[in-house]
């Protein structure tokens, strides 16, 4: 065992000695009353609450029992960080481990915070087996070794962290309340607009500014071929990058700066709208002058007005919440090779409503207010995630000698 320096009254102890793996199994849940069954896909990373289950009367092939209070962890690709604390009784997916404590020298309400911790995660990943879908036995997490709190201390440590946890779930709420809510008011500004007599129809094709196409797909394999993309350099722009609050940079890929010459048509500029062409289509983000000078991918459409005609703010609006432009997409939207599909051509004949002016600014003015409250309510759950997770670790792993 590795040298650390212990704080009083804590002692090493390995984890199967004072937590027991649930044996319990339900061959007929629905005949004693169970409802629900939980697979690994309805909990989330990070996420202590199950959010989301299945109907047993759908039917499940599930037998493993749990009950409220016990300790749910994902033993397959353990990687994926799914531990949660069951609020009610049901059954489980076999690649679920069901936790609880031994005995009373372990408070039930600090284990789902230990199973959280890096070193817990790193003994599960490490001891891990399999290619395609790793899976850690119980053999091998009940040798875990970590340093056990006096109960008193445990106590003091489950309270601040159940604190904790209770705040980043208070703020989670708030945070997809706030979608809800904008989604719901711009949907109503947008689909009936206040003065119907100022409202001009206006096919995008009609929105390009000195005759330039006001519809542009990004370079296929073709002509962008793998080979250009390095480890860094100019950004390009795929389908996963498109998120609900912006560009998740994390799934670019990265155009060798010696090749970007060759793609300037494909470029972003402030005011372009990038536009999902394939899978989730529709799926669309505003460029703004962060994001200038990025390439599209081939599976989007950069849309590109001229902003006499209309605020590319509003059009973006409209294409991310309005009920009837939704309705047109899905009718100039094609199948495949098995995928939904909208081209260029077809997105040519989508129309839009278009306010005067003032009623444009006043619904971007009620968005931009309402967005700045989401994002205040954002970067709160941040910092209380990001002090949950490390009073975790401070609080719960030894300090080496």
């Amino acid at each position: 065992m590795a040298e650390y320096k212990l704080k009083p009254s804590w002692h090493w102890v390995s984890f199967g000695d004072v937590v027991k793996l649930n044996a319990d199994r339900c061959a007929n849940p629905a005949a004693v009353g169970i409802e629900r069954y939980v697979g690994l896909e309805h909990i989330e990373p990070e996420d202590l609450r199950i959010r989301r289950w299945g109907l047993v009367e759908d039917g499940t092939t599930f037998t493993n029992r749990f009950r409220p209070g016990q300790v749910l962890f994902g033993k397959r690709r353990a990687y994926q960080r799914k531990v949660a604390v069951a609020d009610f009784e049901g059954v489980c997916s076999s690649d679920i481990y069901v936790f609880e404590p031994k005995d009373d020298r372990l408070l039930p309400e600090l284990l789902p915070f230990l199973c959280q911790t890096e070193a817990f995660y790193a003994h599960a990943v490490g001891t891990s087996a399999g290619s395609l879908s790793p899976r850690t036995n119980w053999t091998q997490l009940a040798n875990y070794e970590f340093a056990l709190p006096p109960l008193e201390e445990q106590r003091r440590i489950a309270d601040y962290l159940s604190s904790l946890s209770q705040l980043k779930d208070s703020y989670e709420t708030a945070h997809a309340s706030s979608t809800q809510l904008i989604a719901s008011l711009m949907t109503s500004l947008l689909d009936s607009p206040t003065d119907m007599t100022r409202v001009r129809s206006i096919a995008i094709s009609e929105l390009g500014m000195n005759n330039q196409a006001v519809l542009k797909t990004g370079p296929f394999g073709s002509k962008l071929k793998t080979d250009y993309f390095k480890s860094v350099g100019v950004p390009v722009i795929p389908i996963a990058a498109l998120q609900e609050d912006g560009l998740n940079h994390n799934e670019f890929f990265y155009l060798d700066p010696a090749h970007v010459s060759d793609f300037a048509e494909y470029e972003t500029v402030a005011g372009d709208i990038v536009f999902s062409r394939v899978a989730d289509v529709g799926r669309c983000h505003l460029i703004n002058d962060a994001d200038t000078g990025f390439i599209i991918s081939s599976n989007l459409i950069r849309i590109r007005i001229d902003q006499k005609l209309a605020t590319p703010t509003y059009i973006w609006l409209l294409l991310k919440y309005s009920v009837d432009i939704r309705r047109q997409i899905a009718a100039l939207t094609t199948q495949a090779a098995g995928r939904l599909l909208i081209n260029t051509n077809t997105l040519e004949r989508l129309v839009f409503m278009i306010p005067e002016q003032s009623y444009q600014s006043y619904v971007i003015a009620r968005y931009s207010a309402l967005r700045g409250s989401k994002d205040w309510i954002g970067t709160r759950l941040k910092s209380a995630t990001g002090m949950l997770s490390t009073s975790r670790e401070l609080l719960l792993t030894a300090e080496r000698a």
